[in-house]
């Protein structure tokens, strides 16, 4: 069996049907920022065990989600808005891991508009399915993934629907986010990176590293991001969800350069 981590605040919308996908599994965790709404209460009504710890960052509080008292050896994370396909869960019903792998990477579908954003999403694959002990999270926003061992690959999706609660509640988190990653970018120090590294480490998060501190140093950063995304990754195929999409997320690049030039600007 599988263990379940899913991470919550104000989610009444979403967190039924994330729990409903989860069903499978007799141990569920909930890790909830001390939420205002009915989360709590739905939680309560559930098969799943609610945990609650003051927000802080993305990284503190997964990793405090990890050292919860899990009753399996593997353990997968998700958020409120996020189910679990049937595809994937033959996948976990028939679960034999390799004693090669720490972890294992999951293909998530982003939905818009209910459609999948099958060319417009830029991570398609994520870390998921965890060996307990094994894994940590590093950086405050857009967390980093760090495994003790090899990540294999695990069938199935995983379905997200990022605006299930609605255009307003996307707009303020992403107004927060892009706060977050932008003082972040500022605050770091600033390392050489290589070309090199960026194109062709064999280490994962080396070569994401090295191509974040080359992406944060290109000037228009969120034009290069639409065309990126939606002619060089064919959102265009996406229809008007992809478009409506790219047109979002280059928005959310665009917060972000804003943001560090105020930083940098502050007295």
């Amino acid at each position: 069996m599988i263990s379940i981590l899913i991470l919550t605040y104000n989610e009444e919308i979403a967190i039924q049907g994330c729990l409903d996908s989860v069903s499978f599994s007799d141990d569920v965790y909930v890790l909830d920022s001390f939420s205002t709404d009915s989360t709590v209460d739905i939680v309560n009504n559930s098969h799943a065990t609610l945990v609650q710890r003051s927000f802080d960052n993305y990284a503190t509080q997964r990793n405090f989600g990890l050292s919860l008292p899990f009753k399996y050896e593997w353990l997968l994370v998700l958020d409120a808005d996020e189910r679990v396909d049937s595809s994937l869960l033959n996948s976990l019903s028939s679960f034999k891991p390799n004693s090669l792998f720490s972890a294992y990477r999951i293909q998530r579908r982003d939905f818009f508009f209910d459609r999948w954003l099958r060319f417009s999403q830029v991570s398609p694959y994520y870390i998921r399915l965890v060996k307990v002990g094994q894994v940590s999270y590093a950086r405050e926003i857009n967390e980093e993934v760090f495994v003790n061992g090899e990540t294999g690959q695990l069938d199935g999706f995983i379905d997200h629907y990022p605006f299930i609660k609605g255009f307003d509640r996307w707009l303020d988190r992403h107004n927060s986010y892009s706060s977050m990653e932008a003082k972040l970018i500022v605050s770091a120090p600033k390392v050489k990176f290589s070309f090199f590294k960026a194109l062709f480490s064999n280490n994962f998060h080396e070569r994401r590293s090295h191509q974040k501190k080359i992406y944060y140093r290109l000037p228009f950063r969120p034009l290069i991001k639409f065309i990126f995304m939606y002619f060089f990754r064919l959102g265009f195929l996406d229809g008007l969800p992809g478009l409506y999409y790219c047109l979002l997320i280059s928005f959310y690049e665009f917060q972000i350069s804003l943001k560090q030039k105020s930083f940098f600007s502050s007295p």
